[in-house]
């Protein structure tokens, strides 16, 4: 599963569509821990991380959405732009 981006030890990755169901999401961990989030909303589909590295997910999927969309789409995966 490709690292599509890292940032403040959350490392965000995204499967290959074959192999995943939708909605469109991304795999979020920190800790230990791996969440599922929807691109669109926001929401935890599956798992859990803590609320301040949800927080950050959240913020960084704000500023990348369509280009995470995209990759979902078209399964060309490249690394985005950590938050800073």
């Amino acid at each position: 599963m490709p690292i599509l981006s890292k940032f403040y030890g959350i490392v965000i990755r995204m499967y290959f569509q074959l192999a995943e169901h939708n909605p469109p999401h991304i795999h979020a961990s920190y800790g230990g821990n791996v969440a599922e989030i929807e691109i669109k909303s926001g929401d935890v589909l599956d798992g859990s991380i803590s609320p301040k590295a949800l927080s950050l997910v959240k913020e960084w999927l704000v500023i990348h959405r369509q280009e995470l969309l995209e990759m979902w789409e078209t399964q060309e995966f490249r690394v985005i732009s950590p938050l800073e």
